[in-house]
Order: C-alpha cells, then sequence, then structure tokens
C-alpha cells in the first residue's frame, strides 16, 4: 500500500502476504526468509531443475513481485555434497571424530548434554579421484559458463579445491551422520555440481566409500537475494516499511547466520507494533557477532556467500562463549524476551561468579592471590576448585570457575580491548541524520558520495566501514556534521 502525508512524503508499507492458490493472510509485518529457494535453479552437470532443495519448488513470483516493488536482486550460488547409505560406509579405512568428552550445552538453561553422542568419520580424497574430476571439468557447470553466479569462497566445491589447489595431493570428506535413525551420511567437503555418473566414479575411488550407495547426489543451486544496501540495521527494508528480510535472502550462508537474523527480524517486526515502545534490537560490533554481521552486510554489501567468521569481529575476546549471557541477557530482558525462570537463573550465575572473585582475592597459593595464581599456565578448573578448598569451591560450579580463569588469563588483553572499545563508542555514537546531500558536501570524493547515499549509514562508525570510505572521507562528512549541529543550535538558541 502506498500512502502520502500532508507534505506530499509517499511511504509504502506492507500489508499482508498474497499465496499462490489465492488465499491472502493479512499482516501489518512480514518477515521474508526466502532461504535459497528465490527462483531457484538446481545444477547437476548439463541438467537443470528449477528448485531450491531436492523435491521443493522454487519462488518465482516472489522475485517478480521484488523487482516490481523497485528492489534490486542480486544472484548468488550454494552447493551442497551427495549423501551415502550409512550400512555401505567402510569404516574400518576412516579415522573416527568422536565427540566431546563433556559436550558443552549451546544453552545456559541446561547443565548437561544428555544426548548420546555418536562419531562422525574423516576420510580422504586421492590422485584417482582428482584426475576423474579435471577429466569433466568440461562438464562442470561452474567451469562451462552454465553457473555465472558467485559460490562461496570459504566453503568451494570439490572441483574448485581440485583446480585451485592442484598441488594438494588430497583433501577431507568428513562423514557426518545425519541423524540417529537416519540412513544418510552427508559427506561434508565434496559439494559438487558434477553429474551423477561422474559422482559415482570419483566417489568409489575413495576406498572407504568404494561400495557406498549414493541416496542423493550433489548440486548447485543458484538463487536471488537482496543487496544489503537496501536494508536497516532493524532488517527492515528501506523500500517498503513494515517489511523485514532475514537469512540467505541478504546475502549470507545458511544455518547460523540465518538463524541469528530471523531473531532479530522477527523481535524488531514484533517491538514495531507496539506504538508506545520506540525500541529496537541493534546489537552493537562489541556484544554479538550478530551486531558483527548485520554491520557487516549494511556496509559492506556481500558479492558472496556471507559467513560469520571470529576473525571478521575486531573485538572477538569480548565475544566469547562463556559471557554470551552476560552480554545478551539484560538486553532480553529489558525487550520482553528473557522469562523470569532464565531470568533467575542468570542472577543466580552472577551470584556465583561475585562470591566466586571476592574468595580468589581472598585466599592465596604460595605468595600470590588465587587470582594472580589463576593466570598460570597450570592453572586449570579443578585445580581452583582445590586451591578455595572443597567448602568453599562446592556452590560456584564448573561455569564459572572456567569462566574466572578465562577472564585471569586474558585480563591483560581484555581490558586493552575495553579501552578500545571506549574510544570506538564515541565514533559510532555520533548520529547521521536522514537525507544528508551528501553529493552537496565539498570536499568528498565522488566515488565517497555514492557509496555514503547508497548504504545512509546511520552513525559516523558505520559510516567509516562502509566499502570504499577512507579516514579523510569521514574527515570531511565530521566536519560537515559539526558544522550542520553547530548551525542548528544556533538557530534554536535564537
Amino acid at each position: 500500500v502506498t500512502t502520502a502525508d500532508g507534505a506530499g512524503s509517499v511511504e509504502r508499507c506492507v500489508t499482508g502476504v498474497a499465496l499462490a492458490d489465492g488465499r491472502t493472510l493479512r499482516a501489518p509485518r512480514v518477515v521474508l526468509t526466502t532461504g535459497t529457494f528465490l527462483r531457484a535453479l538446481m545444477h547437476c552437470g548439463e541438467s537443470q531443475t528449477q528448485g531450491g532443495r531436492v523435491g521443493e519448488a522454487a519462488a518465482v513470483g516472489l522475485s517478480r513481485v521484488l523487482t516490481g516493488l523497485g528492489f534490486e536482486l542480486g544472484r548468488l550460488k550454494t552447493g551442497t555434497p551427495p549423501r551415502v547409505h550409512r550400512d555401505s560406509v567402510r569404516y574400518d579405512l576412516c579415522t573416527a571424530q568422536p565427540a566431546d568428552d563433556i559436550p558443552v550445552p549451546f544453552s545456559f538453561m541446561n547443565d548437561a548434554v544428555g544426548q548420546r553422542q555418536i562419531n562422525c568419520w574423516i576420510t580422504w580424497t586421492n590422485d584417482t579421484v582428482h584426475e576423474l574430476i579435471r577429466a569433466n571439468l568440461q562438464r562442470a557447470p561452474m567451469y562451462t559458463g552454465q553457473i555465472e553466479s558467485t559460490g562461496p569462497r570459504y566453503c568451494p566445491s570439490i572441483e574448485d579445491k581440485v583446480v585451485r589447489f592442484a598441488d594438494k595431493p588430497k583433501h577431507q570428506i568428513f562423514l557426518e551422520p545425519e541423524g540417529y535413525d537416519d540412513e544418510r551420511v552427508y559427506c561434508n567437503g565434496i559439494s559438487t555440481s558434477l553429474p551423477q555418473d561422474v559422482q559415482d566414479a570419483f566417489l568409489r575411488a575413495v576406498p572407504a566409500l568404494a561400495e557406498a550407495k549414493i541416496v542423493q547426489y550433489g548440486y548447485a543451486v543458484e538463487y536471488d537475494f537482496v543487496p544489503s544496501h537496501q536494508t536497516r540495521a532493524t532488517l527492515e527494508t528501506k523500500l517498503v516499511s513494515g517489511l523485514y528480510v532475514a537469512g540467505q535472502i541478504n546475502g549470507t550462508s545458511g544455518y547460523e547466520e540465518a538463524a541469528g537474523q530471523g531473531v532479530v527480524a522477527g523481535v524488531n517486526a514484533a517491538l514495531s507494533l507496539d506504538s508506545s515502545r520506540h525500541e529496537t534490537l541493534v546489537l552493537r560490533r562489541d556484544e554479538a557477532y550478530i551486531g558483527v554481521m548485520i554491520d557487516d552486510l549494511i556496509t559492506k554489501p556481500p558479492t558472496e556467500p556471507y559467513r560469520m567468521f571470529t576473525s571478521r569481529a575486531e573485538y572477538r575476546l569480548q565475544l566469547r562463549a562463556d559471557n554470551a549471557d552476560q552480554r545478551l541477557t539484560p538486553t532480553g530482558r529489558k525487550l520482553g524476551l528473557v522469562d523470569d525462570a532464565r531470568w533467575n537463573r542468570f542472577q543466580d550465575k552472577l551470584d556465583r561468579l561475585s562470591a566466586l572473585k571476592a574468595a580468589c582475592d581472598a585466599r592465596s597459593v604460595g605468595d600470590s592471590s588465587v587470582r594472580l595464581w589463576s593466570r598460570r599456565p597450570e592453572a586449570n578448573a579443578t585445580r581452583l576448585a582445590e586451591a578455595l578448598n572443597p567448602v568453599e569451591s562446592r556452590p560456584f560450579g564448573t561455569d564459572v570457575l572456567e569462566q574466572i580463569l578465562v577472564e585471569a588469563k586474558y585480563e591483560g588483553y581484555v581490558d586493552r580491548q575495553r579501552q578500545q572499545v571506549e574510544r570506538f563508542r564515541k565514533l559510532e555514537a555520533m548520529p547521521i541524520p536522514d537525507n544528508v546531500p551528501y553529493t552537496e558536501i565539498t570536499g568528498l570524493r565522488h566515488e565517497a558520495r555514492e557509496a555514503l547515499a547508497r548504504v545512509a549509514p546511520r552513525t559516523l562508525g558505520q559510516a567509516a566501514r562502509v566499502t570504499g570510505i577512507n579516514p579523510a572521507d569521514i574527515t570531511v562528512l565530521w566536519v560537515h556534521l559539526s558544522a550542520s549541529r553547530r548551525s542548528f543550535d544556533a538557530s534554536s538558541r535564537t
């Protein structure tokens, strides 16, 4: 729906979703999480099939609707490996990869992982496999021009590995059971779009897979995405109010990246429905990897499927698994996402941490406090508990013992990073008003004007991270914003 106010400003708002079968779902907010299905095309050798996953249709009409609304669409590619029947693998020719002796739960609400753990397995490609692949590159869609879009550089297909790393005599195949009762084993490491007969041949050239029964062949899939300079940090689109996009539609890879965006988009869509609240969920780069990812997406729109690596986070010493609850639970509580059970458990952990820190300062090991001793290489949770004696250590728990050790060993580095964060916040906190006339800012390079106008950063810190922006551009922009603010303040006083 397009609306116009008295000043002639036009805004387009979402009102729902029209389904292919004629039904209409009315909704004041819509979150699009399209995965790899937008105008998706699957490739297996010369064969091309519409669909975003085996047996599931592509979303063709949705791409047409988005372009009709004025969205610029791009094209990306991903791939998947063959799956083999679990009973057809020669496990005696593989190397077992057992689970952790004591698996650590993802959720802070769980004390332990109770599920039965099963092995993964490693085997390797060889010269015969590589020769078979090289001999059939003329049938590989990536090399014939059949696939024109860009795939993930950090997760290349096996044919890409053989070409790009020709000096390597072998490549790892990580065999992953897909479930306790699932017959399929996922052959991680050999994603491919080669024809089925070539997949049959090169798999059986691996001794451990010589008798393997393929239950699903590998394939590549091309799909549309919405380059993320058209999206705000809340994951609401700039072109249509109330329309949010999350996951691979933003140019990311799947799984964790998609899940993180789904949370942010869903929370912000829900928050925006309450006109009495003016809150949004926008996480900073020093708060969460989700914050790093979304900031990267909207300032440096991806040209290949984006994957979240720890190396992308300049403050990764603060973004640890052990302190995720301390970084994010208060935010979740404020927004109504954290129930009493989780909040009470979090408060209990804070109490145990506080008591443990006091005990570490009060007790000694030799001629130093337990806190200082904890920095030593030989310090571990068991010895720390012994140093505090069984009576005191019993209520603390392994989670806080481990966290104290991490904080002690990295204290100097973490303090230095904390100072960097404070300096960063001063730059990050300077807001940039909407509709800044970048084309009229004297001294700003033409390329910088175009890049800033396309992204429309919210803060000076975000502007500094836009692709193609250099420190001189930020200085010019800072001078302009400061002058504009002084001029506004002076006019307000008069």
